[in-house]
């Protein structure tokens, strides 16, 4: 491989993302992007020795709601960076009885429900289509679950994330047609990220929290509101903790990872169906840390 320094990024979501802002030391980087702004600057350091890059997805004091996150700023900065591997953190609501509030899982699928969002790099420069799928690396994921067995939570090693648009939470009925279709999780946050990370040719991996069942499960709490928000914050709080011990236990043991090319650290290479010589210049220097290597 590149003798480039090769990075591990680290999206914090609900919760981590707060968190791992305020326990995060290291180089500050503000970048800028030709997609705009990330939501906020990035944090260079190792963790364990390991090379890492940490971002907050709401920004400083989550003032970014999930519509609004500049997914395409935030992975190109990552790139710009040298990441090649992605843990991102999201909290959601549990479709099913056996995955409890306060649990981790891996997700393997998706179910994409959202309809604001730029979800590629290349609309309206050219045709790219990457396959996707399986949206999550099967490398990154197997190093997450083998760091469950030295975590005192309860992880799961799998399930369909349904991504909503928000930032309303669901109605009883959605609620209740998502289970339907066999999902697992409800959030809003890993579409396009996902999407993203793969037509930039990064491996990128899923730890999602659950704080509650989502709407269609009654709550006990369901007749004192205060009550529920204090339980889902608690159900945040105790998740959070959870992920970052998961997440410190996988990157510890991700020295070997780093090192090994996978299939999508060249996931544009039979994805780029316009013809390359017809690419017009200011596409060409916004694409360039994309698509440098396959146009030459």
């Amino acid at each position: 491989m590149s003798d480039k320094i090769r990075r591990i990024g680290i999206i914090g979501g609900t919760g981590l993302g707060q968190a791992l802002s305020h326990r995060t030391e290291g180089t500050v980087h503000d970048l800028d992007t030709p997609f705009g702004l990330p939501s906020g600057n990035i944090i260079t350091t190792k963790l364990h020795s390991i090379p890492i890059a940490f971002l907050a997805r709401h920004g400083a004091g989550h003032m970014l709601d999930p519509s609004t996150v500049p997914y395409r700023a935030n992975i190109h900065a990552l790139k710009q960076l040298g990441v090649t591997h992605i843990i991102a953190s999201c909290a959601c609501g549990s479709l099913v009885e056996e995955i409890a509030p306060r649990d981790l899982i891996i997700p393997d699928q998706v179910i994409d429900k959202t309809y604001k969002r730029q979800s590629s790099f290349f609309s309206g420069e050219l045709a790219v289509h990457v396959d996707f799928a399986y949206p999550f690396c099967d490398k990154l994921r197997r190093l997450l679950l083998d760091a469950a067995e030295a975590v005192k939570a309860k992880v799961h090693g799998g399930g369909t994330y349904v991504c909503m648009e928000g930032p309303q939470f669901s109605t009883r009925a959605e609620s209740l047609m998502h289970r339907s279709w066999g999902a697992q999780l409800i959030g809003m946050t890993c579409m396009p990220e996902a999407k993203l990370a793969r037509e930039a040719e990064m491996c990128y991996a899923l730890v999602a929290l659950a704080t509650d069942y989502d709407c269609w499960k009654p709550h006990a709490g369901d007749n004192d509101k205060h009550a529920l928000m204090n339980d889902i914050i608690n159900n945040v709080n105790v998740a959070t903790d959870n992920a970052i011990e998961l997440i410190g236990e996988a990157v510890k043991n991700a020295g070997a990872l780093l090192e090994e090319d996978c299939e999508h650290h060249h996931a544009l290479e039979l994805g780029i169906f316009s013809d390359k010589s017809r690419i017009a210049d200011p596409a060409w220097h916004r694409l360039e840390l994309l698509l440098g290597k396959y146009l030459d």
